[in-house]
């Protein structure tokens, strides 16, 4: 038996997927950690894993809601500074106070996404063995590619070469806060905390499929694509019945459990179901108000949750922010989709969704009800959308999902001799 503690960003983006990863361990007889804030404790608990909580002089009651509320409202650069300097702040906690905690609670290995840097950078200090997670986009540096969070296309020559390096500078421009606090404890505990690209040499699991990704040729032979992380827990439970599939054509709208407030953009798209003539079915997790959801259900069904893997199985298109475990669940089900990313790596997904063949994109920024109309259309009629789109469910049926992943993990871990890459 293994004990596995995990690091993460404390988000149901990153939780929910990681959960699977650790119920299915924990099916095999290990035992799994999350280590985090301990607000972070409610995104864990009677979910099949432990928790451990750290930095609770730095982040006490109510640290993390005050932390989701800065990311449901980017506000331009100024924002986005300020939260990546509160995401700094966090990884210079998890540096000071994680070692302490590891040892505390008998880890044996860790698991950490590859959106937390200190979850690499400790394991290491420590002599742990150490997994990365790709639960999102891979962050895996590579000039051919444009940088993770920007909406650039993919194209080849020198010039979009000389354009992607310009996009890394600013990239790390823009992570200075979190370079200078990796620097600082990385010289602390004698190591390169830049080493491998910041992930772990022995190992990482990604969620998504090759064919969502950009051609790349610098991959280490450790990264594994793969398939979606799900289980039976994972789906919420509903009373109300589900749409029928029958009927004019079912499309499915969700902004993710970040951007779930935004009223103004599902009015938008309802707006555009409407003179489409297709039925919308909204999913606002819990996050529009009764007044809101109201106005809404004029023009749509409105719910807080539904288990969306079912519903998707009877959609004909899906409007998605595309934030990745939604944009899986849809490509699972082979659904094409109108992408309409709103911050952070949503740009770089729809841009990689575009490249594939799945999507029509229209950023948040830009939306209206005309471009959503046309968009929407041309996803619905066009059959190229959705026979790209059951391309990739195909690639994806060929896996096994979170099972790969664990294997791949006990492989490493637990029998190392048997790895093989």
């Amino acid at each position: 038996m293994t004990h596995f503690a995990v690091v993460a960003p404390p988000l149901p983006g990153h939780y929910n997927p990681l959960l699977v990863l650790a119920r299915e361990l924990g099916a095999r007889g290990h035992r799994v950690t999350f280590v985090h804030m301990a607000d972070a404790a409610r995104l864990v608990e009677g979910k099949g894993a432990g928790f451990a909580a750290v930095g609770t002089r730095d982040y006490p009651a109510g640290a993390l809601d005050a932390y989701v509320n800065r990311l449901a409202k980017p506000t331009g650069l100024f924002g986005l500074l300020g939260t990546l300097r509160a995401t700094a702040a966090q990884t210079d906690m998890l540096c000071r106070d994680l070692p302490g905690v590891l040892r505390d609670i008998g880890a044996d290995a860790v698991i950490a996404d590859q959106t937390e840097a200190a979850g690499t950078l400790v394991p290491r200090h420590l002599g742990l063995p150490v997994i990365s997670t790709a639960t999102a986009l891979l962050l895996n540096r590579e000039v051919g590619v444009p940088p993770p969070f920007v909406p650039w296309p993919y194209e080849a020559g020198e010039k979009a070469l000389v354009r992607n390096k310009g996009g890394y500078r600013v990239t790390d421009f823009l992570m200075s806060s979190m370079r200078k606090v990796l620097v600082r404890h990385g010289s602390a505990f004698g190591l390169d905390p830049f080493a491998d690209g910041g992930f772990s040499p022995l190992l990482t699991v990604a969620q998504m499929p090759k064919g969502l990704d950009f051609p790349r040729t610098e991959l280490p032979a450790t990264f594994h694509y793969g398939s979606p992380w799900r289980d039976d827990a994972a789906i919420p439970a509903t009373t109300a019945p589900l749409p029928e599939a029958e009927g004019k054509p079912l499309v499915f709208c969700s902004l993710g459990t970040l951007q779930g407030a935004r009223a103004d953009l599902f009015r938008k798209v309802a707006l555009a179901a409407r003179e489409v003539g297709v039925r919308l079915l909204i999913a606002h997790g819990g996050l529009l108000s009764q007044a809101e959801v109201g106005r809404l259900s004029d023009l749509a069904e409105v719910r807080a949750f539904v288990p969306q893997q079912e519903v998707l199985k009877r959609c004909a298109a899906a409007v998605l922010h595309c934030g990745m475990n939604t944009v899986l669940d849809a490509m699972a089900e082979g659904v094409p989709l109108v992408a309409m990313p709103i911050a952070f790596e949503q740009p770089a997904t729809a841009a990689r969704l575009a490249y594939a063949g799945v999507a029509e994109v229209v950023p948040a920024g830009r939306a209206s009800q005309k471009r959503l109309t046309a968009a929407l259309r041309a996803v619905l009629e066009q059959p190229s959308y959705r026979e790209n789109a059951r391309r990739i469910a195909a690639e994806m049926a060929q896996g096994r999902g979170v099972k790969d992943a664990a294997d791949l993990i006990e492989a490493a871990v637990v029998s190392p001799a048997l790895l093989t890459v």
